[in-house]
């Protein structure tokens, strides 16, 4: 059901970045292309990585895509995922929490001691989903982000 995703996954990865975008109401601030991602998961330095979940008969359910982070308190690497996304159709049939799982696996496997990620404050159906394995809100921090002309006035 969860495999490492291949180079052939990478046209299916971006449709379901655009997809995830879209129900995040957000399409219009992607501007990655599948060349981009094609570079950074399997270039020769690769900046990210993803994990493909699969229905019984192979169709492409959903993606998990992830980086490596590190804690300066813990000493220690973890995951930071970026993008979970099950289908709409496909969703209740345990494809969600087999990428979680996968990623946890990883995580206890490689010595790693955290799994974190954001989720926007109105999607209730997600947050229920991940309190129900166990994750918690991290309320006393606030993600700031630079971007755009804040970024590039910044780094000028």
């Amino acid at each position: 059901m969860i495999r490492t995703a291949t180079p052939a996954d990478v046209p299916v990865i971006h449709q379901l970045i655009r997809d995830l975008a879209e129900y995040e109401k957000a399409l219009d601030e992607v501007r990655a292309t599948p060349e981009q991602l094609h570079e950074a998961l399997f270039g020769p330095h690769p900046a990210a990585y993803a994990h493909i979940a699969e229905t019984d008969s192979g169709d492409v359910a959903g993606f998990a895509l992830w980086f490596l982070n590190f804690s300066t308190w813990r000493g220690v690497h973890g995951i930071y995922l970026e993008d979970l996304y099950v289908r709409p159709e496909l969703r209740g049939g345990g494809h969600g929490k087999a990428l979680l799982t996968e990623l946890a696996r990883l995580c206890v496997a490689r010595g790693y001691e955290r799994l974190e990620w954001s989720v926007l404050n109105w999607n209730k159906p997600s947050i229920d989903f991940y309190e129900s394995l166990g994750a918690r809100p991290q309320d006393e921090w606030t993600v700031y982000r630079l971007t755009d002309e804040a970024l590039t006035g910044l780094g000028s």
